[in-house]
This record gives structure tokens, C-alpha cells and sequence, in this order.
């Protein structure tokens, strides 16, 4: 609630305003209770551009796959609501996919402006393990909330997460699920598409309390559970 309060919306309406093609922007309610399903009901009245998908808490990694696989447009992004990379940014993504690339997502520099020491060490801690047990070693930052998709790669990866998930399971709490957007993007290699890494423009914001040892113990699970499931062949059938 308190980042649609920031105008947050506002600010993504005026950039797509001002494009010369023509958008939707989906926004999905995590089973929120704060009064946020009303603020964007009254929001969306006056925005026809602007539709929500109403669902239980099934996290980060639910949320998100719910959003893309209900997209119609020939280019998909998700970005997260408190616009730690600004919508702007948008501009510098679009012109790889027409480029030939299939996915393209923001990279935070290595310094990640605004953030605490903790948060600093265990993005690097997690780049390590990622690079040890998963691999995608050319891509340096999987996880900035802010990736942009062809239509085509979009519903054929998140279909397939997706799958893996079982349609994903309501949960308690907050999570950060960090094993989601290395999944996708093991995923995407997996199935051959090109992905291209773009600096982008990011301040931290903190919207959620940090707990380095139980958020560190869940980003080691899911890339155990990854590197699990691609021993057990559970991603070769994807393969092009």
C-alpha cells in the first residue's frame, strides 16, 4: 500500500502516455489485506490501460507467473511495484529485443546504491553459490526485479515454471525467492534463447524486514533444489 501511495502508478501511466505504442499493465494482488485492492480498483476506473488480477499469497514467484502467462502484448515486463529501477529504464531494454534477443533484464551495478551491508553481502554470498551450483556464470545480477521477454519466450518459460510449480501453493509470510529468477533464467539457456544483460538505473528501497539467516538458508535451498532438478532431468525436456 504504502508505495501505490508514493504515486507509483501514476508515474508508469505517464511513461506509457507518452509512447507511440499501445500497452497494458497488469498488476497482481498477492492476497494483500491493507486496503490496496481498492486503492487500484478506484485507480483502474480512471486508467482502462491498467487491469488486476486478484489471487491468494502465493509470493514473489506465483504473483509474477500469474501476471505474465495473462499478457496479450507482443513484449512482456515485469517490474516490481516500488520502481527501485524506474519504468524509464524500459527505454535502454526494448531495443535489444529487437535485436534478436529473447529475454533482456536489468542489471544493478555492483555497489547496489542505498542498500544495507547485509543486504550488499548476501547478494554477492548468492552470486557465488550461484555460480558453483547452477551456473549462468556470463550473467552477473539474476536477480534485479526488472525483465523484459518476447511474447513467444515469455508464455513458453513461465508456462513451464509454471508446470514445475504445480500452479504454486498459498503460503505464509513473506518470501524472497531468490531461486525464482535464477530458475527462469536457467530455464530461458535451457531453452536456447539469447538473454542479454542491460545496466540499469536502481535505488534500494526497502519494503519488507530482512532476515539474513533465514533469507540466506531459503536463496542455498532453491538453488540446491535447482541444481536437483536439473541432475534429475527435470529440465532437458524443455530443451528447442
Amino acid at each position: 500500500m504504502a508505495n501505490l501511495q508514493k504515486g507509483v502508478l501514476d508515474k508508469v501511466q505517464h511513461f506509457f502516455s507518452k509512447e507511440k505504442f499501445s500497452y497494458e499493465v497488469i498488476i497482481v494482488d498477492d492476497g494483500s489485506s491493507d486496503g490496496s485492492v481498492q486503492f487500484l480498483e478506484e485507480f483502474i476506473k480512471e486508467n482502462p490501460e491498467f487491469r488486476m488480477i486478484k489471487g491468494k499469497h502465493y509470493g514473489k514467484a506465483g504473483a509474477v507467473t500469474k501476471g505474465v502467462l495473462a499478457t496479450k502484448g507482443q513484449y512482456v515486463l515485469f517490474t516490481d511495484m516500488d520502481q527501485a529501477t524506474p519504468i524509464e529504464e524500459l527505454d535502454n531494454l526494448l531495443p535489444y529485443l529487437k535485436k534478436g534477443y529473447a529475454v533482456v533484464i536489468g542489471s544493478r551495478n555492483a555497489t547496489r546504491k542505498g542498500a544495507p551491508w547485509t543486504r550488499v553481502f548476501m547478494a554477492k554470498s548468492m552470486m557465488f553459490l550461484r555460480g558453483t551450483l547452477v551456473g549462468l556464470k556470463d550473467i552477473r545480477d539474476t536477480q534485479c526485479g526488472f525483465k523484459l521477454f518476447s511474447r513467444e519466450a515469455a508464455q513458453r518459460i513461465f508456462r513451464r515454471v509454471d508446470s514445475l510449480h504445480e500452479g504454486f501453493a498459498e503460503i505464509a509470510g513473506s518470501s524472497v525467492t531468490a531461486g525464482f529468477d535464477v530458475e527462469l533464467l536457467f530455464l530461458a539457456s535451457q531453452m536456447g534463447y539469447k538473454i542479454k544483460e542491460v545496466p540499469v538505473h536502481w535505488l534500494y528501497v526497502e519494503t519488507r524486514r530482512v532476515s539474513p539467516i533465514r533469507d540466506s538458508i531459503e536463496g542455498v535451498l532453491s538453488l540446491i533444489r535447482i541444481r536437483q532438478n536439473a541432475l534429475q532431468g527435470k529440465y532437458k525436456e524443455v530443451k528447442r
